[in-house]
């Protein structure tokens, strides 16, 4: 899920991680989806916060060119383990088409705005939906370029129809010495989502959290970093509730908390 950026300002910022969630029987659905995104969002901080406030990376995954772009998300990058992955993927969609690059993009600048509400510098790993990239390696170094607190990747999972709910993945073994502190970013993020009313994967991970080894973003990161699933795209009802504008609401509220929990805010 990645591939070089023409932005000047991801350049300067390149990086970070991955994607799966769900949400309780009985979630609101939207009908269909709807792009709220701020126009000229960028990889720049609020104005509104402090110098000294703590920094998050966000990272939307994937990007709205990765599509056309075959080449340049197939290349070869380091995977933080001796080995190689791809540069990024197109990453997945509901079958009514609404595309996990858009919807990551989406969520990215709902828990932007809850961040910077509370005080919190924010950083994108890219600045808007319509690029190639930034490659695995990149968006893993991010975190650190940044000095960052803290590192979230945000996805959806493209998983079985029947499979159901969200999961947070995190570097298991640790690469970079940031393995207490990406397990507790990682926990805090699963209790933001239960307490918002989402129910963890029922097909991968233990109780919402999943140890990996093979996400490229999570190994390379040299700051406390984990990846949001936030849900099934191909199952009905989590893409019902990802496809929504209240569903995607719902799901920066609790990422959000997770994070200023994380934090101490």
């Amino acid at each position: 899920m990645h591939a070089p950026i023409r932005s000047a300002a991801l350049a300067v910022l390149t990086a970070a991680v991955l994607c799966s969630g769900c949400a309780a029987p009985g979630d609101p659905a939207g009908p269909a989806p709807e792009q709220t995104a701020p126009e000229g969002a960028t990889a720049q901080a609020a104005a509104s916060t402090t110098p000294d406030a703590p920094v998050v990376l966000l990272d939307p995954g994937h990007n709205g060119g990765n599509g056309a772009a075959p080449d340049a998300i197939g290349r070869p990058v380091p995977d933080g383990r001796g080995g190689t992955k791809p540069c990024n993927t197109t990453g997945t969609a509901t079958d009514a088409g609404y595309p996990e690059h858009a919807f990551t993009w989406d969520l990215a600048q709902r828990v932007r705005e809850r961040l910077e509400s509370a005080g919190v510098r924010v950083v994108l790993t890219r600045d808007d939906d319509e690029g190639v990239g930034p490659c695995v390696d990149e968006r893993g170094a991010a975190g650190g370029r940044a000095g960052a607190a803290a590192a979230v990747s945000l996805h959806a999972d493209g998983s079985g129809a029947s499979a159901r709910g969200f999961h947070v993945a995190y570097a298991d073994p640790p690469v970079h010495g940031t393995g207490p502190g990406s397990l507790r970013l990682a926990t805090a993020l699963r209790d933001g989502l239960s307490s918002g009313r989402f129910a963890p994967a029922d097909y991968i991970g233990d109780a919402g959290l999943d140890g990996r080894d093979d996400l490229a973003g999570l190994n390379l990161s040299t700051v406390p970093t984990a990846l949001v699933e936030t849900g099934n795209m191909r199952n009905a009802a989590d893409a019902a509730v990802l496809s929504s504008a209240e569903g995607r609401s719902r799901y920066a509220a609790a990422i959000s908390s997770g994070v200023l929990a994380y934090l101490g805010r």
